[in-house]
């Protein structure tokens, strides 16, 4: 199985999962019942595996959150867990709306054989596990699209700082920065890419891309009808939350990217520990355009502390 085929099926290998765990009814759900505003599963989507140069494999995963408007804080915990290992290996305790893709890397040895992880979630009072592994027929190479010759852009999070590429990294290895509750935190991050499907201004010629898988976030523009020329996008980036014990609001939550640096800030509503997503994509479009390359995720904490009261 090609690695644009393993695009199209990820929705399906989530409803097999679905019923070879024990789960007929979500799985049914996934297949019959319309899409609605809320009240809808989260279901967690295995994207395929890849093997590391020391031997090691690395198991993407997302998610697709079938409602339409909700979006939903699931803490780790019963209801958010993954297993042996866990609860916590890394995964998001708040999901968007639509497909979530590729939000979580976990590396196995290279060893694993046959093993599987289970990724338990309870949305809406409904619950989807799915097993995941070195599964024959879903490796993936998310550093290059083979048919394109592409790869994915590179993020740093500080101007001199380590160039990000691909899946994330564990999120122990990403910085932290300190925030007040209420008080702008300033992001900045840096955006690049290799120029394979860049003009010389730095757009990025788009590519025909087929549709998306459903509930997905829309792609990249086609080229122009009538035989035209392609339109063309720039490089971009979306940040969202990805834990966090309250809400984030972000000034622009797809800041332009200016001579490869992007700038907005983050306010948060309630102390704690936070973690931002920070996708950056190509002409690929968010998410790779459904195919598993090529896009890059990096992380950023954030450590809120309550703002100070009047006279301290």
């Amino acid at each position: 199985m090609t690695t644009r085929l393993m695009g199209r099926v990820a929705l399906a290998f989530v409803a097999a999962a679905c019923l070879l765990t024990g789960a007929a009814p979500a799985a049914r759900q996934l297949a019959m019942e319309p899409l609605k505003d809320a009240g809808q599963n989260i279901y967690p989507a295995f994207e395929g595996w890849y093997q590391n140069s020391d031997g090691s494999y690395t198991l993407l995963i997302g998610y697709y959150n079938r409602n339409k408007k909700q979006t939903l804080d699931i803490p780790i915990g019963p209801e958010n867990r993954i297993e042996p290992g866990g609860p916590d290996q890394g995964q998001p305790t708040h999901f968007v709306v639509g497909r979530g893709w590729g939000t979580l890397a976990i590396k196995v040895p290279k060893d694993f054989g046959d093993k599987k992880l289970m990724w338990t979630l309870t949305a809406n009072g409904k619950t989807a596990s799915i097993p995941f592994g070195i599964t024959k027929g879903y490796q993936i190479e998310p550093f290059k699209d083979e048919a394109m010759g592409n790869t994915p852009p590179t993020i740093k999070l500080a101007q001199t700082g380590a160039a990000l590429t691909g899946p994330p990294a564990p999120l122990a290895t990403y910085p932290t920065l300190n925030g007040l509750v209420g008080e702008a935190v300033p992001i900045t991050f840096w955006l690049t890419d290799d120029g394979h499907e860049e003009t010389s201004t730095g757009d990025s010629v788009v590519a025909p891309l087929p549709p998306p898988l459903p509930g997905a976030p829309a792609t990249a523009p086609a080229p122009a009808a009538g035989g035209g020329p392609p339109r063309r996008v720039r490089l971009s980036a979306t940040l969202s939350k990805y834990r966090g014990p309250g809400t984030i609001t972000f000034a622009d939550a797809t800041p332009a990217i200016e001579k490869n640096k992007a700038s907005t800030t983050a306010t948060f509503s309630l102390p704690g520990e936070y973690v931002i997503r920070v996708e950056g994509n190509d002409s690929s479009g968010v998410g790779g355009g459904g195919f598993q390359c090529c896009w890059t995720t990096a992380y950023i904490k954030v450590n809120v502390k309550a703002a100070p009261t009047s006279g301290q």
